[in-house]
C-alpha cells in the first residue's frame, strides 16, 4: 500500500456531500462555472443539467474526470452535483476545496468487490492483483 504524508486538511466526499451542496448553489454561482468551462455561444438560460457539447474543452475534460470518479456511466447531462465539484476549480489556479478522493474511491472498489457473486470473482481477477500489488 502506498503510504504518504498527508500535508493539506481534505474535505469529506460523498453522494451525500453532494446532493446536499448542490441545493446550496445559488444562481450566481451557477452563472460563474456556466462562465468560466462553458462556450460562450452557449451559456445557459435555464438551471441545470447542462449538455455536455456545451462545455469548453477544459470544461469538457474536468467533467469526464468527474463523472469517472463518481462512476457515471455517461456525461451527456450536466447536473448539480457535477457543479458542485466544477465550482471548486478556476482556470491556472489550484483547486479552492481539496476532497479525500482516495477513501471515496477505495469505498465503491470494496462495494463493488462485495457485490461481486463467486464465479465474478475470477472474471475481475487482474483487476484485483493489481490493486493489491500496488496500492
Amino acid at each position: 500500500m502506498l503510504n504518504f504524508k498527508q500535508t493539506q486538511l481534505l474535505f469529506p466526499f460523498s453522494m451525500n456531500y453532494l446532493l446536499d451542496k448542490s441545493s446550496e448553489l445559488s444562481s450566481s454561482e451557477i452563472a460563474r462555472i456556466a462562465k468560466t468551462f462553458m462556450r460562450e455561444d452557449c451559456q445557459p438560460t435555464g438551471p441545470p443539467p447542462f449538455l455536455y457539447v456545451h462545455f469548453s474543452e477544459v470544461g469538457k475534460l474536468i467533467v469526464d474526470m468527474i463523472s469517472y470518479v463518481l462512476g457515471f456511466k455517461t456525461s451527456e447531462h450536466i447536473d448539480e452535483t457535477v457543479l458542485v465539484l466544477l465550482s471548486a476549480y478556476s482556470p491556472a489556479q489550484p483547486p479552492a476545496y481539496k476532497y479525500n478522493y482516495a477513501k471515496f474511491i477505495a469505498n465503491k472498489i470494496h462495494d463493488q468487490l462485495v457485490k461481486l457473486d463467486r464465479e465474478g470473482v475470477f472474471k475481475y481477477s487482474s483487476y484485483i492483483y493489481h490493486l493489491f500489488m500496488y496500492y
